[in-house]
């Protein structure tokens, strides 16, 4: 029952990442693209948190938390960028 569960919510976060993924390549402009960069990275913690669940460890919970702290520190770094054009001052 949790298998055929995680299984439709693993192909419902893959549809999402390739939809992001194209937003990533045909993004309008620079926001847009980190935004998408950043929904990105939310979808792949999603994707190993489902893993975590379908294989029954908790070695991928531990990998999705350091995933969102780099994503987290990305997405600041791309901003700060973007508005001030330089990221260390």
């Amino acid at each position: 029952m949790i298998a055929t569960a995680a299984m439709i919510a693993v192909c419902a976060v893959g549809l999402s990442l390739m939809l992001t993924l194209y937003r990533l390549l045909k993004g309008p402009d620079a926001p847009d693209r980190v935004l998408a960069l950043d929904t990105l990275a939310i979808n792949a913690i999603a994707l190993i948190v489902l893993f975590g669940v379908l294989f029954a460890t908790t070695m991928y919970f531990e990998v999705a938390l350091l995933f969102a702290m780099v994503g987290f520190v990305t997405t600041v770094a791309f901003c700060k960028f973007l508005l001030r054009g330089n990221v260390i001052e």
